[in-house]
């Protein structure tokens, strides 16, 4: 069974000091397309990301919050507008996916969200594994 990669796309657009504040929702959907095209290539292979992650198709779902709500989702990445606290929603996620059995990887580099998320079995880690250069971890 294939695994789920779930991305906290406020931690990972906020990794980088690229002017995405000025532009929330349009940062959100520059990572929704480059995930896209991580899920028909895969993660790439990086220390932290798990082998069933480098190999496509990769079942990717993005979770938003606050500004960039309403993203629309794209061939290959499923995008999920948290209704409150987009750490709850990933959670939540996150035990739906360990409920079906699958593995899970959190992209995230918040520490109290990865506390949470491997209490439940997924594995973590950082804005690094879907960066296109690898820049911020």
């Amino acid at each position: 069974m294939d695994g789920v990669v779930v991305v906290d796309a406020a931690n990972v657009v906020g990794s980088v000091p690229d002017g995405w504040w000025r532009d929330r929702r349009g940062a959100a959907e520059r990572l929704r397309d480059r995930l896209a095209v991580l899920a028909g290539t895969g993660l790439p292979d990086r220390p932290g990301v798990p082998g069933w992650a480098t190999d496509p198709p990769v079942d990717i779902v993005m979770v938003v919050e606050g500004a960039a709500r309403g993203v629309e989702p794209v061939a290959g990445v499923r995008v999920e507008s948290a209704p409150g606290s987009g750490d709850d929603h990933i959670v939540a996620v996150v035990a739906g996916v360990r409920q079906e059995g699958r593995p899970c990887l959190v992209v995230t580099a918040d520490q109290g969200l990865r506390a949470r998320v491997t209490a439940l079995g997924a594995e973590t880690t950082g804005p690094r594994s879907v960066r296109p250069d690898g820049s911020a971890s």
